[in-house]
C-alpha cells in the first residue's frame, strides 16, 4: 500500500515538472492545475501546492517570484528525463492520438485547429536557418509549405518561447490521424524513420523507431543525433529524411484518397504514398488486409538545420494552433 501511495506520489510530481518544463516563465498552482487537468490529470490547486512543496524540498523546483510562482530547476529536469520510464513506454503514439483528437480542423470551411512540431532556434542565427529551409521547403520534403514563426514570449500550442529564441512550428504529420479520425476511419502509427532518397524518389527505411515502444520521439533522436540528411536530398535527390508509416484498413483505401486530395486543395499535405493492398511500401511490410501511407516529416527542414550545425531543440506534437496562424513559407 505505501508503496503505491509513494508512486501515485511520483507520477503527481513527474506531471507537475512536465507542465513547468513547458513553460518559460514561472507558474502557480492555480494555473498548474489548470494544465494537468487539460492533460487528463486530476489535481485541485490546493494538491498541487502540496506538490509543489515537497519538490521544493528535494530540489526540483524554487519560488521564482512572490507568492507561489515556481520554476523548475536542473535537478528538476533530470528526474523529468528519467522518472517512471515505465509509464512513458508508449508516450509517443498516445500522443499522436491525443492530438488527432484535438484537432478540429474542417476540411469544407477550412478552418480549426491543427497539430505542430515545434522547434527552438536561436536568435541570432534565425535568418542563416532559413535560408537553409528554403531548399527543403522548395523541394516539397516537409508535410506542408506552412509554418508559423513566434518570438520570445509568445505561445505556440503548449509552449511558450523562450527568450533569446524563435518559435518555428511547423505542421505535424498528426494532422493527417486527425483528418482520419473525423472520418471515421481508423489509422494505426506504426513508427517514425529514416527514409533514403534516390533519384529525388523514395527507396526504403535504412532506420526506424516503433511508436508503441518507445518512450521518446523518434525525429527528436534522429535530428538530436545527426542522422538525416536532407540537404542532400533536396539539391541531389539523393540522401536521408525523416518520414512516419501508418495502416489504413484496406477497404478504406478510396475514401483515403479522396481525403488526401481535399488535404492538398486546403495545403496541408505535400505528398503522401498510399500503397496498395497488403502490398510493401518502401520496401516495409504491411499487415493482411491493410494499406500503407508514407508521409514526410514537418521536421525536415528543421533537420537540414542541424546538420549544418546550428543549435536546435525540437519539441514534437507540441499542441495544436489556429490555421489561420499559418502563412506559406514563402511568402515570410
Amino acid at each position: 500500500m505505501i508503496g503505491q501511495e509513494t508512486h501515485d506520489v511520483e507520477r503527481k510530481i513527474t506531471a507537475i515538472l512536465k507542465v513547468l518544463s513547458d513553460s518559460a516563465e514561472p507558474l502557480g498552482g492555480r494555473t498548474i492545475s489548470r494544465r494537468l487537468r487539460e492533460q487528463g490529470v486530476d489535481l485541485s490547486e490546493r494538491a498541487v501546492r502540496y506538490h509543489l512543496k515537497l519538490m521544493d524540498e528535494r530540489g526540483l523546483t524554487y519560488c521564482a517570484r512572490q507568492r507561489d510562482g515556481r520554476s523548475i530547476t536542473q535537478p528538476g529536469l533530470d528526474e523529468l528525463k528519467s522518472a517512471l520510464v515505465c509509464d512513458k513506454v508508449g508516450f509517443v503514439v498516445s500522443r499522436i492520438e491525443l492530438l488527432a483528437y484535438l484537432t478540429t480542423f474542417d476540411l469544407a470551411k477550412r478552418s480549426g485547429n491543427i497539430p505542430i512540431d515545434l522547434s527552438l532556434l536561436p536568435k541570432s542565427e534565425f535568418s542563416r536557418a532559413m535560408k537553409i529551409m528554403e531548399g527543403i521547403f522548395e523541394a516539397g520534403l516537409s508535410v506542408t509549405d506552412l509554418v508559423v514563426i513566434a518570438d520570445e514570449g509568445d505561445r505556440l500550442g503548449e509552449v511558450i518561447v523562450p527568450q533569446g529564441k524563435v518559435g518555428f512550428a511547423t505542421v505535424a504529420s498528426a494532422v493527417i490521424n486527425g483528418a482520419f479520425l473525423k472520418a471515421g476511419i481508423p489509422i494505426a502509427s506504426r513508427f517514425g524513420g529514416i527514409l533514403q532518397m534516390r533519384n529525388h524518389e523514395p527507396l526504403r527505411f535504412v532506420d526506424l523507431i516503433e511508436y508503441d515502444g518507445s518512450t521518446l520521439d523518434p525525429f527528436e533522436i534522429f535530428i538530436a543525433g545527426r542522422m538525416t540528411r536532407v540537404d542532400g536530398a533536396s539539391r541531389q535527390g539523393v540522401g536521408k529524411v525523416l518520414a512516419s508509416f501508418h495502416e489504413i484498413p484496406m477497404l478504406s483505401r478510396p475514401a483515403v484518397l479522396g481525403i488526401i486530395d481535399r488535404l492538398k486543395e486546403a495545403e496541408l499535405c505535400n505528398w503522401l504514398i498510399v500503397g496498395k493492398p497488403s502490398g510493401l511500401v518502401c520496401e516495409m511490410p504491411v499487415r493482411l488486409g491493410h494499406v500503407g501511407l508514407l508521409l514526410p516529416s514537418g521536421l525536415n527542414p528543421v533537420a537540414a538545420v542541424a546538420e549544418a550545425g546550428f543549435e536546435v531543440t525540437c519539441r514534437t506534437m507540441s499542441g495544436v494552433i489556429d490555421v489561420g496562424r499559418l502563412r506559406n513559407f514563402r511568402n515570410i
